[in-house]
């Protein structure tokens, strides 16, 4: 006879008791969930504001105790040395959106976020890019000679270490400070060569893929702006605007306060406005060139004014002048607000001190509509 199964689907869960299950080792954790979570701060803004904005780009100096603390938080997000980043990065500069550039956006989406880490590119193909500074600061050439027992260190050992004598979770430190953390740190970091490439507006130009987006700032430490950092890469700012998100420019504007920063480079406020503005003009002219604005008045027919009462005279055209346009209105005639009676009175001659005031000092709306209502132009009798 074979054995009886004890089976218990319908009934109902014991929630005390699941509650308590699940939520203690969630209470012993916590030391080591808060821990994790500054962790990836300071490892995610080692690489932002160490190896980004501080040797990739030089938009800032630093004292030698925060460039090994940069360094060491760097080397904790496991994304290579100081000079192999921050080359690939000023060749990312230099060569945005061609083949020269190692995570090119026009490559894809995938390839712009991990692909470029994970397929192997010929070190031929990458652009060139000027990395001298870099091989002669000794933090730099220090960890890039020692780079793998560094990272080790910094990525995985220490987390377990603090987590392990400081409260006894030596797996949790491990797992979580350590092998978790990395994941969304790294994932958080590419990002800014994946998202801030392919999400948001081309606030400042529009020649290159790089986009702001609050939402990559979000995911990123603030390097969302990246429309913005493209065309001002020594910058040490991300966000302009003092309610724009941005950790990374908060942490380098606080370590200035307490001496550890200093010289912080940023662009004139007025080139920045300069690159808004044409952005803006750019995109109203976009909008501009969907709508009809007539023709144009270098390319319809010239009359002198003689000419112009002689064919309103002769073929009893519902015309008039208005600076310098010949104006046909009959199509528009019942649909005037001031009555017909106004628009008769203007036929045959200059209409323009009635349309600028004499009689009604006409806005936006009218001179636009005339526009589309334009058949000739006005010349003198020598034209």
């Amino acid at each position: 006879m074979p054995p009886h199964v004890n089976s218990t689907p319908h009934l109902p869960f014991n929630y005390l008791h699941l509650f308590l299950l699940t939520l203690t080792p969630c209470i012993a954790l916590r030391p080591t969930v808060i821990f994790s979570i500054i962790y990836y701060w300071f490892t995610g803004l080692g690489i932002t504001a160490g190896y980004h904005r501080y040797w990739s780009h030089r938009s800032y100096d630093a004292t030698p105790i925060m460039r090994l603390g940069l360094m060491f938080a760097g080397s904790g997000a496991f994304e290579g040395s100081i000079q192999w980043w921050s080359r690939g990065h000023r060749a990312h500069h230099r060569h945005t959106d061609t083949d020269k550039d190692p995570y090119s956006a026009l490559k894809g989406l995938f390839w712009s976020h991990i692909g470029w880490m994970i397929y192997r590119q010929p070190y031929s193909e990458i652009g060139y890019a000027d990395i001298r500074d870099l091989k002669a600061d000794r933090i730099v050439a220090w960890q890039h000679r020692n780079y793998l027992p560094v990272a080790i260190f910094a990525a995985f050992i220490f987390p377990t270490l603090v987590a392990g004598f400081g409260w006894g979770d030596w797996a949790g430190g491990y797992f979580y400070a350590g092998v978790l953390r990395l994941v969304l740190v790294h994932h958080a970091t590419f990002c800014i060569n994946s998202l801030a490439h392919y999400l948001g507006d081309t606030v400042y130009d529009d020649l290159l893929t790089a986009r702001d987006n609050i939402f990559t700032a979000l995911v990123t430490f603030g390097e969302g702006y990246h429309n913005f950092h493209h065309e001002f890469p020594m910058d040490y700012r991300n966000a302009i605007r003092w309610y724009e998100y941005d950790p990374t420019k908060w942490l380098i504007r606080t370590c200035a306060f307490l001496g550890l920063a200093y010289d912080l480079r940023t662009f004139p406020h007025n080139e920045v406005a300069k690159g808004k503005v044409t952005m803006l003009e750019k995109k109203l002219q976009a909008k501009k060139d969907q709508i009809s604005w007539g023709t144009p008045l270098e390319q319809l027919p010239a009359y002198t004014m003689e000419q112009f009462r002689r064919e309103v005279s002769l073929h009893g055209h519902s015309w008039t002048v208005i600076e310098g346009a010949v104006i046909d209105y009959s199509s528009f005639i019942d649909m005037h607000p001031g009555g017909k009676a106004l628009l008769r009175a203007a036929r045959g001659r200059d209409a323009t001190d009635d349309f600028n005031g004499t009689v009604h000092q006409h806005r936006h709306a009218a001179r636009n509509l005339i526009t589309s209502l334009r058949v000739a132009r006005i010349v003198c009798e020598e034209d």
